[in-house]
């Protein structure tokens, strides 16, 4: 057994990621920052810890994440100001890597998104400028670490039921993927470090099991 933090554990994707990776044997620690959203964590069979991860210091990171065998960044601005975003999506990101290596947490997956990349797209004057920045800037710097760290690019989030069947490869543009898929896809990544360790997995919704996703 595992003990996985997951940051953001409030989100949509969270929660529904933690009753999976519980049933997999798993001890899941939700950090979430409004403490009215405990009893929907536990609902999900995961223990709340809360905390701000955007004022949060290095420090006070480490001691959310100590003890843990993996981290999960799901965590986000959800679309609010420039700084917000910056201040979420990269440099508390940025910071909770510091904080797994200082921890000495050796696993660390991450929610980012299909198409995060140097060579993104958005404009400068389009409001997904600063969430394409902000996650392209912390994707890099978690690749940069020697953490075994996996990146996972969902495109864009549906509510659809989850099918467990997905579609990848160098060929596939971005489309659409169950938050649901997506929550499969992290607890299969999570149960796989040594075949998804140092890999960027872009996928939709598509026809083939996550097994083939996840299996390297």
């Amino acid at each position: 057994m595992s003990r996985v933090v997951v940051i953001g554990g409030h989100g949509k994707v969270a929660l529904l990621a933690a009753p999976l990776l519980s049933e997999a044997g798993h001890e899941v620690i939700s950090v979430i920052r409004n403490p009215e959203h405990e009893a929907d964590v536990r609902d999900a069979r995961a223990e709340p810890v809360v905390a701000d991860v955007e004022s949060a210091s290095t420090g006070q990171m480490v001691d959310l994440v100590r003890g843990a065998d993996v981290v999960v960044w799901s965590a986000g601005a959800g679309g609010g100001s420039p700084e917000r975003t910056y201040a979420v999506d990269r440099d508390a990101a940025i910071r909770s890597m510091e904080a797994a290596r200082q921890a000495g947490v050796q696993r660390y997956v991450m929610v980012s998104y299909f198409g995060a990349g140097p060579d993104h797209g958005v404009p400068e004057d389009n409001s997904f400028f600063a969430y394409a920045e902000a996650k392209t800037a912390a994707d890099e710097h978690l690749a940069s670490t020697e953490l075994r760290w996996t990146i996972l690019r969902p495109s864009g989030l549906t509510l659809d039921e989850p099918t467990g069947l997905v579609e990848f490869g160098d060929d596939v543009e971005a489309g659409h993927v169950s938050r649901a898929n997506v929550a499969r896809v992290i607890a299969a990544v999570v149960d796989a470090p040594d075949s998804t360790s140092g890999r960027e997995l872009a996928f939709n919704d598509g026809d083939r099991p996550i097994s083939e996703l996840v299996g390297g």
